[in-house]
């Protein structure tokens, strides 16, 4: 594996990219907040972003179904460059407003969404199917190494300067769109009759169809909303006892740190669960958690809670690599894919957009407890489907 030159340039320039989203999403509420004071403007640019990935989901994996995948990667990371590069040019010639700020929101939302499944599915292209689990737990390290890293370099470096962690973003853009220039790999769908077959919502009805992936895309949405609103509520909190930027970016990390830690029980609740039981006892370690958020605002307990939280998220992601991306032919796999990205990260917009409307109203308190209820009340009856308890993995 570290002799494939193509899957680790690709791997890299992926990182950077991510690595460089991972510090926006917590810069832009810092200076969102202080160009506004208004929580609900703190949560726009990750709820504009997050929306308008859903938005463009759909036609997202028909284009990599049906197009080249290579030139759509290029496309999406050098708009996503240029987009980002405006942000640290305004704030340098102290023109940056908030519309400039939703305006680029948009564009990098809408480039996420091409390159998603187009970058996942290059990974297949450039590695032997023998060495496809491997590659995917790199993946995975690169998901959660970066959510580690970004949230406190982000603070770090907004404290140097507000223009210094958009500048780091811009430069994570530059060096995936130079990787994926330098990467040559197959883009082309394989058919099974030289024509893709279904239409553009071929993705969707793939998922509607089982009961057990019907389940697991209505949690998951539930999980993502929860998620997205604890983090903007964690950050208003800690913002409001006065903690400084760096302080506030390691609390958030420890949403990283538990991904990194869960990737060591994977295989051991797999062989311990099936899939539904394993997404049902996922979901409630949720509710404790959010539970105990009320009780202090330090930063050390916010860092613990969100750590405890993503405990679980590793076995969720490999658990929807099994259940849905192995079992879809190519032809199909863009849409798909696209089509589970979109409804999973439906909740994030919500969940952000959402809580910074409330968060204008409620104390940080109040909101997680709300959203402790909210998620318990929408995992009883799943809890009480015995399709989910009888469900078994795929042979």
């Amino acid at each position: 594996m570290r002799r494939n030159w193509r899957f680790q340039l690709l791997w890299g320039g992926a990182a950077a990219s991510l690595l460089g989203s991972r510090m926006s999403t917590t810069a832009y509420p810092l200076l969102l907040l202080a160009m506004t004071g208004s929580t609900f403007a703190a949560g726009a640019f990750s709820g504009v972003q997050l929306l308008t990935q859903v938005l463009f989901g759909i036609h997202a994996g028909t284009v990599a179904d049906r197009h080249d995948r290579r030139v759509v990667l290029i496309v999406a990371d050098g708009l996503r460059f240029l987009a980002s590069l405006t942000v640290p040019l305004a704030l340098a010639m102290d023109r940056l407003t908030l519309t400039h700020i939703l305006l680029v929101a948009v564009v990098v939302g809408a480039t996420m969404a091409y390159a998603f499944p187009v970058r996942t599915l290059a990974i297949r292209s450039v590695v032997p199917k023998a060495q496809l689990r491997q590659a995917l737990a790199q993946d995975g390290l690169r998901t959660n190494g970066t959510g580690l890293l970004g949230p406190p370099l982000a603070g770090f470096l907004f404290g140097i300067g507000r223009s210094a962690p958009f500048i780091g973003a811009t430069v994570g853009s530059l060096l995936s769109f130079g990787a994926a220039c330098a990467v040559p790999f197959d883009g082309k769908a394989e058919t099974s009759g030289g024509k893709a077959r279904g239409g553009a919502l071929e993705g969707i009805l793939f998922l509607a169809r089982s009961p057990l992936l019907r389940a697991t895309v209505g949690i998951t949405f539930a999980l993502y909303l929860v998620c997205s609103a604890t983090v903007l509520s964690c950050l208003v909190l800690l913002q409001r006892e006065g903690v400084g930027s760096a302080g506030i970016g390691l609390a958030l990390s420890g949403e990283a740190v538990g991904g990194i830690v869960g990737v060591l029980f994977v295989s051991r609740l797999h062989r311990l669960m099936g899939p539904g039981k394993l997404l049902i006892a996922a979901s409630w370690l949720y509710v404790p958690p959010l539970l105990v958020l009320p009780l202090s605002s330090s930063p050390v307990l916010v860092f613990f809670v969100l750590a405890v939280m993503l405990l679980s998220d590793p076995s969720l992601d490999v658990m929807t690599d099994v259940l849905i991306f192995q079992q879809v032919p190519d032809e199909l796999r863009g849409r798909v894919m696209a089509a589970t990205f979109m409804l999973f990260t439906l909740g994030m917009p919500a969940g952000t957009l959402g809580s910074g409307l409330l968060l204008d109203f409620l104390s940080p308190g109040a909101m997680f407890t709300l959203l402790a209820a909210v998620l318990a009340v929408a995992l009883v009856p799943l809890t009480l489907n015995r399709t989910l308890w009888e469900s078994g993995w795929p042979a």
